[in-house]
């Protein structure tokens, strides 16, 4: 497979695992350092079963590592950056809303000078 289309495939899969937006906040979550489970229950707001079904997809694609401190089991990002990254995408959503509301202006212009030629 060329290398373009091996390294597209595995951007993929990582959006894939970002897709959910749970996902997005526990490592946002995370980006503070380690937190257990119910720590990231209380900071996500869904059941405990939830966060570990979560952090079990996460964990596959090595995005969270574990550390066993007795029964207690600390998730953390192995590259902190990923949330750093995460966080750069805010811009891209707030490019998008002034886009939308770039749209929604010329939208209301429109209907208002449609309008006024009606008369």
């Amino acid at each position: 497979m060329p290398a373009r289309a091996t390294v597209s495939k595995e951007l993929a899969d990582l959006f894939s695992v970002l897709s959910n937006p749970h996902r997005v906040r526990i490592i946002e979550e995370l980006r503070g350092g380690e937190v257990d489970v119910n720590g990231l229950q209380v900071a996500v707001g869904i059941s405990h079963s939830g966060v570990s079904q979560h952090l079990s997809v996460l964990r596959a694609h090595r995005l969270v590592a574990e550390r066993r401190d007795g029964r207690r089991v600390f998730y953390h990002l192995p590259q902190p950056e990923l949330a750093e990254w995460i966080l750069a995408g805010l811009n891209f959503i707030e490019g998008e809303i002034a886009h939308t509301d770039e749209i929604r202006s010329a939208v209301e212009q429109a209907r208002q000078l449609w309008a006024g030629a009606e008369k």
